[in-house]
């Protein structure tokens, strides 16, 4: 109002009559524009927020920073909280689940020690399962990726997480290339254990490598890439059904191998890069 008015009526008797100091005054003009940037910057990552609480309604705080971080915006969990706070929204609870018996039929060496760089294709290969809502239920999206180019080689979507989704992702890689001696790190899910999952792996002489348990950065690269699927696609899209999430996935997963250049593959796309050094 001071503002507004002092044209007509003088800074000075405008302070006098409101009582407000004249550097007190003057501060708040100066840090003024800094409080409408922070103001728009908070507006976008409000945006974001809802869009992620969408997709996820189970994130607390804590995974709303990570996922938050993952988009390119270095927010504390104070401000995070803060902000859930603004918006209304906190994590869906979910229901404890019951204690499970289930023991592993094999568990295999940590082979890549976190080594993810390949100097050819199909020598380290990571593999992984992630959740993608549309709304109402979970669809699961599996995939294997060659650490060479990061290129994903093959997925498979399903209303199941289960060893068959895990095995129809290998049936589909190995139909494409020759396996033979190439290293396929994983978790230690119940599917990665089976021995389903181990009598696939000997048929096709495909050397197994486990994650230690809760270690989710010995698998980091393909943790990567989900994220990156996230928030570049489905965060943005909203699926509604399968075949929406299908077709998502799909589109993205072309997008990855044939246009997304990498700095790590010198600015190229992964099918690039494999290409120009076969050249």
């Amino acid at each position: 109002m001071i503002r507004g008015l002092s044209d007509l009526h003088g800074v000075t008797r405008l302070l006098a009559i409101a009582g407000v100091p004249r550097a007190s005054y003057y501060k708040w003009q100066t840090t003024e524009p800094m409080r409408v940037e922070k103001q728009m910057r908070d507006y976008e990552i409000k945006k974001h927020m809802m869009a992620i609480h969408m997709a996820h309604p189970e994130f607390g705080y804590p995974r709303m920073m990570i996922a938050l971080w993952e988009s390119g915006f270095r927010v504390n969990h104070k401000k995070v909280s803060r902000l859930m706070k603004d918006l209304a929204i906190q994590s869906v609870i979910r229901k404890k689940r019951k204690h499970s018996n289930y023991t592993p039929s094999h568990v295999y060496p940590n082979r890549l020690k976190r080594q993810f760089h390949a100097i050819g294709p199909q020598q380290k290969m990571v593999t992984d399962i992630t959740y993608i809502s549309d709304g109402t239920d979970f669809h699961y999206l599996s995939v294997i990726q060659d650490l060479f180019n990061n290129e994903i080689v093959a997925w498979q979507l399903s209303r199941r997480n289960d060893v068959k989704l895990v095995l129809d992702t290998i049936e589909q890689w190995t139909r494409k290339r020759d396996v033979s001696e190439a290293v396929l790190h994983s978790d230690q899910g119940f599917q990665y254990t089976s021995q389903a999952y181990n009598t696939r792996l000997e048929a096709f002489s495909v050397k197994g490598s486990h994650s230690r348990k809760a270690t989710c950065l010995d698998n980091a690269c393909i943790e990567s890439f989900f994220s990156h699927l996230k928030t570049e696609k489905l965060y943005i899209n909203q699926c509604k059904s399968e075949s929406e999430i299908h077709q998502a996935v799909e589109d993205y997963i072309y997008y990855y191998n044939y246009q997304r250049f990498q700095a790590k593959l010198k600015q190229r796309a992964p099918i690039e890069y494999r290409h120009a050094l076969a050249a």
